[in-house]
């Protein structure tokens, strides 16, 4: 099946965030920074990735994802704040 990530771009510290789902997240958050797409992220300017988690199939990953974005904001921040208090961008860590 293959693994796949769920992850959140942000475009500063508590700004607006753009929660995805990818079997790439490297080319995908690339895709993001580089403004590849027309749409939301490029839009706003999301290009700090804020927060990812692996998953081991793509189904499970999706379904996160589609849970991920019903949640209240609070949550969304509450979770990228326990992985990364300083709103540091993970694309570096990644790559």
């Amino acid at each position: 099946m293959g693994e796949a990530y769920v992850y959140i771009l942000t475009n500063r510290p508590n700004g607006t965030l753009y929660v995805g789902v990818t079997n790439n997240i490297v080319r995908r958050v690339w895709e993001h920074r580089e403004g590849v797409a027309d749409g939301f992220t490029k839009r706003y300017g999301l290009k700090l990735l804020a927060y990812f988690e692996r998953h081991e199939a793509i189904s499970v990953a999706i379904q996160r994802e589609k849970a991920m974005k019903h949640w209240p904001r609070a949550w969304k921040v509450r979770l990228i704040l326990d992985l990364n208090p300083t709103w540091q961008d993970l694309y570096p860590s990644i790559v």
